[in-house]
C-alpha cells in the first residue's frame, strides 16, 4: 500500500496531542485508541523504510600473521 508523508505527518501529529481522529488530504479517520494510532504509525514506518531499502551490513575478516612465512 501507498502511504503518504501527509498521512505519516498527520498520524504522528495526532498522536502527539492523545486524539485519535485524524484529517489528511481531505480523508477523517477516527481510530479505536491511541495505541491503535501508534500501531498504524509503526507499520507506515517498517513499510517505508523497507521499501526504501536498507543498507546492508559490511562484513570483514581477521587476518593474523606471525610474520614468519
Amino acid at each position: 500500500m501507498s502511504w503518504t508523508q501527509a498521512e505519516l505527518d498527520a498520524l504522528k501529529r495526532a498522536y502527539a496531542r492523545g486524539v485519535t481522529r485524524v484529517t489528511y488530504e481531505g480523508k477523517t479517520v477516527e481510530y479505536a485508541s491511541t495505541d491503535d494510532l501508534a500501531k498504524r504509525i509503526a507499520r507506515i514506518e517498517r513499510e517505508v523504510s523497507s521499501s526504501q531499502g536498507r543498507a546492508r551490513p559490511r562484513g570483514a575478516f581477521a587476518a593474523f600473521s606471525r610474520g614468519n612465512h
